[in-house]
């Protein structure tokens, strides 16, 4: 029996996708993708939450949103080409229909934290779902202090949102880095870790919040520097991926020890998860 999809116009329901069209398809990286949908129903979320789209005839798969959540005439999606759904959404185009189901899950914190200054460090893709921090962080730069971003990415063709880089990097009082961990002669930028260039921000570790996302391999490392840096790790935060399947908590998919990354996360200060990150298995 085919599945059932529910229209904007009905009544929202967790597990039923809606069904959206695509507006706007962009090509990031050989691998990377950014697609807008017709946010409808769906238009409002916090930086940091997450959608599950679903291809039809393929599957669905969690991914976060990647667009300006104060701009709600478009619902952005950035999504890296890995199996068999990303695929086929990577092979979507302008008018073609997606499901959709949510948003989802804990955002970023960052309304709890004006005032503070705010780096935000992210590794390949994981750039995706701090880009609505960004949009934020622009929109009420009164309301918070130094802010500090760090990207790194394998090369300089896996680096994403290029153009938006470079107008951030133009941005008075914003302080970006970006590092690659291998380049030619051509790079200008920083080669390496994104860990060793935290030296290079400016930023009060007593009244500062970090948020990272990107592999955890990566996490770890930089979420112990921002502690050698002296911030403490309750006002670090960092993003969890999982495989999520129903991104309401019950089926069990995205357990990570007591946690459920769907409906606790993916979004979790590090002070609550530190444990469970050095256990390699889990």
């Amino acid at each position: 029996m085919p599945p059932t999809f529910e229209s904007c116009a009905s009544a929202p329901q967790p597990m039923v996708p809606r069904v959206t069209p695509v507006t706007r398809f962009v090509r990031e990286s050989a691998d990377v993708f950014t697609f807008d949908l017709a946010p409808g129903c769906a238009a409002s979320f916090a930086p940091g939450q997450f959608n599950m789209l679903y291809a039809f005839g393929v599957g669905e798969i969690p991914i976060s949103i990647s667009g300006d959540a104060q701009a709600p005439e478009r619902l952005t999606h950035t999504i890296r080409a890995v199996g068999p759904v990303s695929a086929a959404l990577g092979k979507l185009k302008a008018g073609d229909r997606v499901g959709l189901r949510g948003p989802f899950g804990v955002g970023w914190p960052i309304e709890e934290h004006k005032g503070f200054d705010v780096l935000l460090i992210a590794g390949g893709i994981g750039l995706a779902p701090l880009r609505p921090v960004v949009y934020w962080l622009l929109r009420h730069r009164a309301a918070y202090g130094r802010v500090g971003v760090l990207y790194g990415a394998r090369a300089p063709d896996d680096l994403i949102f290029r153009s938006e880089l470079e107008e951030w990097r133009r941005t008075p009082d914003f302080q970006l880095r970006v590092a690659v961990e291998r380049a030619g002669p051509e790079w200008a930028g920083d080669v390496g870790y994104v860990t060793p260039l935290l030296s290079k921000l400016r930023f009060d570790p007593a009244d500062a919040v970090a948020m990272i996302c990107g592999p955890e391999v990566m996490i770890r490392a930089t979420a112990l520097a921002l502690e050698d840096a002296g911030i403490a790790d309750s006002r670090i935060f960092i993003s969890m991926e999982r495989n999520m399947k129903c991104a309401i908590g019950h089926c069990g998919h995205c357990q990570f020890g007591p946690l459920f990354i769907c409906k606790d996360g993916p979004v979790h200060s590090y002070a609550s998860v530190r444990n469970l990150l050095a256990c390699r298995e889990l």
